[in-house]
């Protein structure tokens, strides 16, 4: 996966609550359990629940700035497990993360784009379209696609623009009853916070419209383990291994 792209899913999982969480604001709804809390108040508890949960489960859609959208359906935990898929330009890649290794398995497509002017690309994509593809560890365009603790840090860096958050109406998101946190950013864009108002005060959701690049990100199953299974040795392939036995010519 290239390094925009696992940067576009941190930004999937992140990218409004950067601008959401610790922000000052005024009053909207007073009643229920975040009666007489400020805005900055509710986010940060949002943050730092959503911070210490075991796992989480996170969906969500970026359109990035040359227009092509991002979609994102990954389980993660604290220990760096995660499985699901990301899809972009009609392909599609599957996510394992288990122990210390990250597989990878994509289509034809996925491993045309993701090659895309790499010396003899031509005769990888045969042998890695749709196998479970073992990536280094220290392969630096896929670091952070698996770490929640990175994932949730994204949500609380740049305190400068975390201004201006107010709180809104509630609604439910997923039949989870939450209370909306919404602000106007300096490029026109709406961003908002969903908090869930029963039980922890976990994120809910999070978007942001009206701008060049909307997005969107649902988190769900806070607590459910993650524990995806290492793919069969017939199904799998080295990367490494591969490049350095000279297969790929």
């Amino acid at each position: 996966m290239g390094r925009s792209k696992v940067s576009a899913v941190v930004a999937v999982v992140g990218g409004s609550v950067l601008m959401l969480a610790g922000c000052g604001g005024g009053s909207g709804d007073e009643s229920g359990p975040f009666a007489g809390k400020s805005a900055d108040r509710i986010a940060a508890e949002a943050v730092k629940a959503t911070g210490q949960a075991a796992s989480m489960h996170v969906t969500g859609t970026v359109r990035q700035t040359a227009g092509e959208a991002l979609d994102v359906d990954l389980s993660v935990d604290r220990r760096n497990n995660c499985e699901g898929t990301v899809k972009t330009s009609g392909t599609t890649v599957e996510v394992r993360h288990v122990g210390a290794t990250l597989y990878l398995r994509g289509d034809e497509g996925y491993w045309k784009s993701a090659l895309k002017g790499q010396p003899r690309s031509d005769t990888l994509v045969p042998k890695l379209k749709d196998k479970w593809v073992k990536v280094p560890s220290d392969d630096s365009a896929t670091e952070g696609l698996c770490d929640k603790r990175g994932l949730v840090a994204s949500m609380d860096e740049d305190k400068s623009e975390r201004t201006g958050l107010r709180k809104s109406s509630t609604t439910t998101v997923d039949g989870k009853k939450a209370i909306r946190l919404t602000k106007r950013a300096a490029g026109g864009e709406t961003l908002t916070l969903f908090v869930a108002t029963e039980g922890k005060p976990y994120i809910l959701r999070t978007t942001t419209s009206g701008g060049k690049s909307p997005n969107t990100a649902t988190f769900s199953d806070y607590g459910k383990a993650v524990d995806p299974r290492k793919p069969a040795a017939g199904e799998t392939v080295d990367l490494k291994d591969l490049a350095s036995s000279g297969q790929a010519g």
